[in-house]
């Protein structure tokens, strides 16, 4: 979350609440966000709900609608897209860095890591494994500026909905996908690294792309 001055313990337990169910997909693109109704669901006022609305707006996921109040944004298909180029530059970037600046126990960590994520089969399990997996590798990177600009990314791509990795065979190829990345890192060929991790984004969002045309509002510029 971004620190505001103004921001109170309560503000920030709410925002987190209200990332959380988004996260899950307990809250949706159009959804409305009632101050009276989330503030009982959460036990506090409606001060500090108020407080994580307008931070989530501040992080572009909220908008306010005439007439209706604050809403989870809808995005369009262009938007989607800049979200995924900018995905495959700052993580391919972060690959890249690893590569220079990952300890061999980092590096022993994430193969220990994707390996846990071969092994699951339950789709909330892969999706916790595969936000640490990428969490880690952007940890080895040790580039606090590329780590701001990854987390503030990540906030928006949560509108999107469920992981890809609930797709058919996505999981699995994922976990292939991340051991040609982790083996790059190991031969410290960093150029390799980001090439491989850009294909990988790149792998999920054709996903992303083929399950948006497969909903039934799509029309070729909005979802």
């Amino acid at each position: 979350m971004s620190s505001d001055d103004d921001s109170t313990p309560q503000g920030n337990a709410a925002y987190n609440r209200l990332l959380d169910a988004l996260r899950e997909g307990q809250l949706n693109p159009g959804d409305r966000l009632r101050e009276t109704e989330l503030a009982a669901r959460f036990g506090v006022s409606r001060t500090p709900v108020r407080e994580a609305i307008r931070q989530l707006e501040a992080d572009g996921i909220v908008t306010h609608v005439p007439r209706q109040g604050a809403s989870i944004r809808t995005l369009d298909y262009a938007e989607v897209m800049d979200l995924y180029e900018m995905r495959a530059v700052l993580e391919g970037t972060a690959a890249r860095l690893a590569a220079r600046a990952a300890s061999g126990i980092e590096i022993e960590e994430l193969f220990d890591m994707n390996q846990t994520l071969k092994g699951t089969g339950i789709a909330a399990d892969a999706f916790v494994l595969n936000r640490q997996f990428h969490a880690a590798i952007l940890d080895a990177a040790k580039n606090r500026f590329l780590s701001r600009s990854i987390t503030s990314l990540q906030k928006a791509l949560m509108i999107l909905g469920p992981t890809t990795l609930t797709e058919p065979d996505r999981a699995e190829k994922a976990v292939v996908e991340h051991f040609g990345v982790l083996d790059a890192i190991k031969s410290r060929d960093g150029e390799l690294a980001e090439a491989a991790m850009r294909a990988h984004i790149e792998a999920a969002q054709r996903v992303r792309v083929r399950a948006l045309r497969a909903q039934p509002l799509y029309d070729g510029d909005l979802l």
